[in-house]
């Protein structure tokens, strides 16, 4: 097991270089310039269609069900765990790489949905579309679109199954003393339950479940920082300067690099938003409408809410409280710094928090997987595939967070390089849509 652990990290490491930081930065800002900063200068547009319903067109859920169904699998701990981690190993400076993920991942996240919709098909249950489809109709490349369905088979079971079971077994035994196996078992029976009605249902579940977390969640945050607004500034600042210049070891933080702000700024970013990945078009795909826009669009906003609303709501909580310079480990510090404030009713807030994106994580991406699944084996290996899925809960919440965060790390690379590939290959038709709707 050491030996695996090792040579996970190895290429984790390999995997997320400069190369992939270059690729993912370079694959948004490219898509920003080619579509003129669309996504600051049309996201009031894009939130009021996220409430728009059209009747009568191909697709199994609404807008809002889509976008609903995306934000579960992207709001996870991601939000909570992930933004620690960024800090604790890249300091103050991490959230800067973090934000620039979200506002050039707008545009990524943007094009992933048109060509989602735009290539999608009909199958036995249901509409099927995300970057195997695009990858293989849209740019011949029917090969390059199977490696994108392995790697997200793979990804499912990191970044959204035994990372979201660890992190939430570990601050509920922190927090309640449950025994991780314990909560490992009620997180496996109760994703079982909604996974079995397919995306319908999960669509249902989820809109009625992410906007209550989401909005819990940022309105306690928001308590935390208006009791702490005299520090507000001087987070800011802290996140500025230090994405420019090394964070000096202080306290029990260790010091980091600017690289290692970038490095851990940016993968954390996409961990959280997953723009660029090629995961959220997949729940794009499955959107009613008669135009691949309208969806993309509302697809936008996704990163939007993920990562400059609530990551940026846990990054200032705990960047205006003591805790991230006391050697406090990366799972605990986000409770910790609510804790300062709200004593252990905010480490009760967390807890809760941390279950419920956790859970939701799990429905989503559980979503994805099936998607993938049965792309590579077609429509009988979604419920052997659900079975395993179901069951690995339980194995993440007792497994070594290092490990798992690790792989979640490795998988989520390989699945961003054949996407990428898919978006520089197809911008020309992702620019071409977005003319004919804004002309139109």
């Amino acid at each position: 097991m050491d030996l695996l652990e090792s040579v996970i990290a190895t290429l984790s490491g390999w995997v997320w270089g400069p190369p992939m930081l270059f690729l993912l930065v370079g694959t948004g800002l490219y898509l920003t310039i080619l579509l003129r900063g669309m996504q600051f200068r049309v996201l009031p547009h894009a939130l009021r269609l996220i409430w728009q319903q059209e009747h009568g067109t191909e697709g199994d859920i609404s807008h809002f069900a889509a976008l609903m169904t995306a934000l579960a699998a992207t709001v996870g701990i991601g939000n909570i765990v992930g933004v620690a981690t960024a800090i604790s190993l890249g300091g103050p400076g991490a959230v800067f790489w973090m934000w620039m993920t979200g506002l050039v991942g707008m545009a990524t996240k943007y094009s992933e949905a048109v060509l989602a919709v735009k290539y999608r098909e009909k199958g036995r249950y249901g509409m099927r579309g995300g970057p195997m489809y695009y990858l293989a109709k849209g740019a011949n490349l029917p090969w390059l679109g199977w490696l994108f369905a392995v790697f997200t088979s793979l990804a499912t079971f990191g970044i959204g199954n035994m990372t979201q079971a660890n992190a939430v077994a570990t601050i509920f035994q922190s927090t309640f003393h449950v025994e991780p196996w314990v909560t490992g078992t009620v997180l496996m029976m109760l994703t079982g339950l909604v996974i079995l009605g397919g995306i319908k249902t999960i669509g249902r579940f989820t809109s009625l479940l992410v906007p209550f977390m989401i909005v819990g969640y940022v309105g306690s945050a928001l308590l935390v920082l208006a009791l702490n607004v005299g520090e507000i500034p001087h987070a800011l600042y802290l996140i500025f300067f230090h994405a420019f210049t090394p964070a000096a070891a202080s306290g029990g933080f260790a010091g980091a690099a600017v690289a290692a702000a970038m490095r851990y700024g940016l993968a954390r970013g996409v961990f959280s938003n997953e723009s660029g990945m090629g995961s959220a078009p997949i729940a794009a795909a499955a959107a009613r409408t008669n135009d691949p826009v309208k969806q993309a669009l509302v697809s936008m906003t996704q990163t939007f809410i993920d990562t400059l609303v609530v990551c940026s709501m846990t990054a200032l909580v705990i960047l205006t409280a003591p805790a991230w310079q006391q050697g406090i480990a990366a799972g605990e510090l986000t409770a910790a710094s609510f804790n300062d404030t709200l004593g252990h009713a905010g480490v009760v807030i967390v807890a809760v928090a941390t279950g419920l994106f956790a859970y939701s994580t799990l429905i989503g991406w559980n979503y994805y997987g099936e998607k993938a699944v049965e792309y590579l084996a077609g429509p009988r290996a979604i419920l052997p595939y659900r079975v395993v899925f179901v069951c690995m809960v339980i194995v993440g919440a007792m497994m070594k967070l290092e490990f798992v965060w690790n792989f979640s790390d490795l998988t989520n690379g390989m699945m961003a390089i054949p996407n990428i590939v898919g978006l520089l290959l197809l911008s020309r038709v992702v620019k071409a849509e977005t003319n004919r709707y804004f002309q139109k």
